[in-house]
């Protein structure tokens, strides 16, 4: 019985150094106007993602306008209007968003980027004590006493382990066309390396767009 319970313990610590993964992205901050709480004044939007490489940029652009569509928002994305990567003059953003018709603009962009690291230093079971060191057979005198006790505690251990999460911290704002006042703002850090890049990005979007229909901009 000990042997068994010290099995499903060792069974049990396992599990959670493989289970530490969370859901990629968390919500860290976020902030709403009080005047556009509960109003669902975003009808229409262009959604930006200030990102240096252009796929990525494509890709992320084209799931949060897929999102936004689904929840009943008319929304574009900018690399259509804006195919070039980099920064963009307020005169010929003003021009693109008059353009476009929509009410509010969306603009996502990576603020910081941290790696942590986790190290455990994994856990080694030792004999059950007693008469006969009774684990089932008894571990007494001579070569079968021996063997079960070096070959128990390979099934005893569970060995270090040594994970590194890069984490990438962004800022999305949704910004009023008229007047380019923030109505509503989040910051979330997103783990990477558990899912591919459009898993990261679908689950990112499905949380800002979740957000903001709780907060009643949409």
């Amino acid at each position: 019985m000990r042997r068994q319970f010290l099995q499903l313990l060792a069974a049990a610590a396992i599990g959670l150094l493989g289970g530490c993964a969370s859901t990629p992205t968390q919500l860290d901050a976020q902030w709403v106007n009080p005047q556009a709480a509960g109003q669902h004044g975003v009808r229409s939007v262009m959604v930006m993602s200030a990102v240096r490489d252009s796929t990525s940029r494509r890709i992320f652009e084209d799931r949060m306008v897929g999102a936004l569509q689904a929840a009943g928002v008319t929304a574009v994305a900018s690399y259509k209007s804006i195919p070039a990567d980099g920064p963009i003059a307020e005169e010929q953003l003003r021009k693109l968003l008059a353009q476009a018709g929509v009410t509010h603009a969306m603009v996502t962009r990576i603020i910081n980027v941290s790696t942590e690291v986790h190290v455990s230093p994994g856990m080694v079971m030792g004999p059950g004590w007693g008469p006969g060191w009774g684990w089932g057979g008894g571990w007494g005198p001579g070569w079968g006493g021996f063997a079960g006790y070096h070959n128990a505690m390979w099934a005893m251990s569970v060995p270090p382990q040594v994970t590194t999460t890069q984490n990438v911290h962004a800022d999305t704002r949704v910004f009023d066309a008229a007047d380019a006042a923030v109505v509503w703002s989040a910051a979330t850090t997103t783990a990477t390396g558990y899912r591919s890049l459009t898993e990261l990005i679908d689950q990112f979007v499905q949380l800002i767009v979740a957000t903001l229909a709780q907060d009643g901009l949409i």
